[in-house]
Parts: C-alpha cells; sequence; structure tokens
C-alpha cells in the first residue's frame, strides 16, 4: 500500500514539473520577443556580468607598458618595417618592384549576376580574377557607379565567405557614387579550393587557412595568398582609372586584411577594420585568438598588431580607423582597445603625420558592419 500510494504522489508532481518548466520555458521565450518585462534587468545583469569578465580579463594587460612594445620612433623605423613586411610577403625589398613586375588580373566586363540586379546606381560589373601560386585563385567584381565620384572602396569580407555578404555596404557606397571593389579571403567565397601537391605529404584539397600552413613545406609563404591579389587589382585600377581616393574597409578576417595590406601600401588613404584584430596580449578569450594567418609569429615577432596600425595610421593625408562592435557574437568584443588607443594617438602625433580612432557600436550585438557604420565611415572619408 505505501508503495502504491508514493507512487500516485510522485505522478502528479512530475506533471506540476513538467508545466512549470513548459511555462517558465514559453514565458522567457515571451519576454525575448517582445521585450517587455523583467526583459531590461536581465539584459542588464548580462551586460554587467560581461563588463565584470571584461574587467577581469584586462586586469593584467594595465601593468604592461604598452609604448615599449612599439619599436617605431621615426620614418626610418616606419621604412624598415614597411621593407620587412615586403620581404616576408613577397620575399622582394621594394613594393614598387612588386607592383612592376606583377601580371594583370584577367578582366571580364559588363558580367550579369542576378545576386546583384537590383542594385541601384549601377552601371556595370566587371569581374577580375588573379591567378597564383598552386592554382589558387583571387575573384572580385567591380562595381561602378552611373554616376561617379572618382572615389574607390576596396570592401573586403572575412571568414563568413563571400562578399555578397557584405551586399548592404556595397550598395551603401554605390548609393553615394563610390566605385565599389569587393574581395574575398583566399580559399572562401567565390575563390577555388584547388587539390595541391605538398612535398612529402602528398596530394591535399586546400579549403581552409590551417590547410595553407602546410605550404610553408615547400619554401613557400602562403601568407602572401592573402595580400597580392589586392595589390594586382590596385595596380590594375591605377593604369585604367584615375581615383582620387583609395579607402578599405574589411570585416572580420578582412578586418584583419585592412590592417596588414594598409601598413604596406600607402595608396590606401583610409583604413577601416571591423572586428579585425586585437594585440597578441588581449587576446585572453579562445574565441579571440584568430585562424592561421592572424597567429603567424614568423610575422609578429618583427612588426606586431600595435606597430601594424601605427604603420597603418602614418603618412600624409591618412588614418587608420578601428571599429570594434561592443557586444560582438563573434570575437574582439569589450574595451580591451581603450589599452592602446591613446598610446597609437601619441605616438601618430610625435610622428607627425597621419591619425588613428577607435569607435565602438553599441546598435547590436552581431558580427557586422552596421548602418551606423557605414554612415560613421561616410563621414570620415567625404
Amino acid at each position: 500500500m505505501l508503495i502504491r500510494k508514493t507512487n500516485n504522489v510522485k505522478k502528479p508532481l512530475l506533471s506540476l514539473i513538467i508545466i512549470s518548466f513548459a511555462i517558465i520555458f514559453f514565458f522567457g521565450m515571451y519576454v525575448g520577443l517582445y521585450k517587455i518585462f523583467p526583459y531590461e534587468v536581465l539584459d542588464s545583469s548580462k551586460d554587467v556580468l560581461f563588463e565584470q569578465k571584461t574587467t577581469q580579463n584586462n586586469q593584467f594587460v594595465n601593468q604592461i607598458n604598452v609604448d615599449s612594445l612599439i619599436k617605431i620612433y621615426s620614418k626610418s623605423d616606419i621604412d624598415q618595417k614597411r621593407e620587412f613586411l615586403t620581404e616576408f610577403f613577397w620575399d622582394t625589398t621594394t613594393f614598387q618592384r612588386i607592383k612592376d613586375k606583377a601580371p594583370p588580373p584577367k578582366v571580364e566586363t559588363n558580367i550579369s549576376d542576378s545576386n546583384y540586379k537590383d542594385f541601384q546606381n549601377l552601371k556595370r560589373i566587371d569581374r577580375l580574377t588573379v591567378e597564383m601560386e598552386y592554382g589558387i585563385n583571387s575573384i572580385s567584381y567591380l562595381f561602378i557607379p552611373e554616376q561617379s565620384n572618382e572615389k574607390l572602396i576596396l570592401y573586403h569580407q572575412g571568414h563568413g565567405g563571400d562578399f555578397l555578404l557584405g551586399k548592404n555596404t556595397i550598395q551603401f557606397f554605390l548609393d553615394r557614387n563610390f566605385t565599389v571593389i569587393a574581395m574575398a579571403m583566399p580559399l572562401l567565397g567565390m575563390n577555388n579550393q584547388p587539390v595541391t601537391e605538398i612535398g612529402g605529404l602528398g596530394e591535399m584539397k586546400l579549403i581552409s587557412h590551417k590547410k595553407l600552413r602546410l605550404l610553408e613545406a615547400n619554401n613557400f609563404n602562403p601568407m602572401k595568398l592573402f595580400l597580392d591579389p589586392i595589390q594586382i587589382n590596385l595596380n590594375f585600377l591605377d593604369k585604367e582609372y584615375n581615383f582620387k581616393r583609395y579607402s578599405m574597409i574589411g570585416l572580420s578576417g578582412g578586418g584583419w586584411t585592412t590592417v596588414v595590406y594598409s601598413a604596406i601600401d600607402e595608396r590606401i588613404s583610409d583604413s577601416f577594420s571591423v572586428g579585425g584584430s586585437i594585440p597578441f596580449y588581449l587576446r585572453v578569450d579562445s574565441r579571440d585568438m584568430g585562424d592561421y594567418e592572424q597567429t603567424n609569429i614568423e610575422l609578429y615577432k618583427h612588426v606586431n598588431y600595435l606597430e601594424l596600425y601605427v604603420l597603418g595610421a602614418y603618412g600624409d593625408g591618412r588614418q587608420h580607423v578601428q571599429i570594434f562592435n561592443k557586444n560582438d557574437s563573434c570575437c574582439f568584443s569589450g574595451n580591451g582597445h581603450e589599452t592602446y588607443e591613446f598610446v597609437i594617438k601619441d605616438k601618430i602625433s610625435q610622428l607627425g603625420k597621419g591619425d588613428f580612432q577607435v569607435f565602438i557600436d553599441d546598435t547590436h550585438n552581431e558580427h557586422k558592419i552596421s548602418e551606423y557604420v557605414m554612415s560613421l565611415i561616410h563621414e570620415q572619408i567625404s
């Protein structure tokens, strides 16, 4: 009798627990969807916890002498750092030599792509294809507006894939009469993923940036693959057009590309890296460590991130702008920039040429270039 009675008690109790969980779950969904009470309380609590974690992570950072990490004191140091970068990526000491010997891209004029059929102020799209080592290619689209302001935007997509993901950004600047060349990282988007022979390892399909590291076995620096298409495309644009100014915008891995390329090529007057990088000492969260190209120590032990920021900002009429999404769902969120922002500003001021700025976007919780940031960039380059 006792056993039967206990079972009878457990059944309604279990049903009550299940019903309670269901009510809590659907109430939580309703609160999140319609942002009713107690949404604001819970959301602010999340922000407080996030700020506490950021503060804890940055406690040891505050003890670092950030200025001592930047070994740039003069124009001569700028030149030496750029010469190293040029030799590292292209095995040549002068950037002019690289431009002189680079083959032009294959150009297909006035192509049709249904993905962009609804674009406004678009005269035509040209496809530029750059062929590189190991059969790896880079496909870019040149969006030419009906009305041009004679300024070029180089938009670089990140690890998300195709620059189609940046469709809103491309249209935003077309609407304002900019010509836009859109690019993707190696092996992503429309770019191919070839099968190649790797010395001592056999044939392998290159499907990720981590696999590019294996090409080092053939005495080749695969880091070149991230930058070479940019300089080849710009060489073509130099010859065929008369743009007054080049500005570069990159998201995520494209933001990293923007940081590194603008540090080398002074043709880039304005560089905007959105969620692209932070110095190594701030990478205390595993999601911030980055891919192969972001952690290649052979590069960063000679020119670290702080120095890359200085190089990208330095020069007559040049500026490097970092933009971070405060609550980025991917990476590089928080306030770590506060540890170095004014150090870089002071360094640029001492060098006497250029500008460095940091902006925080708190209008969303995504890994993207928001309408707010597009407008901010437009203000900076208009």
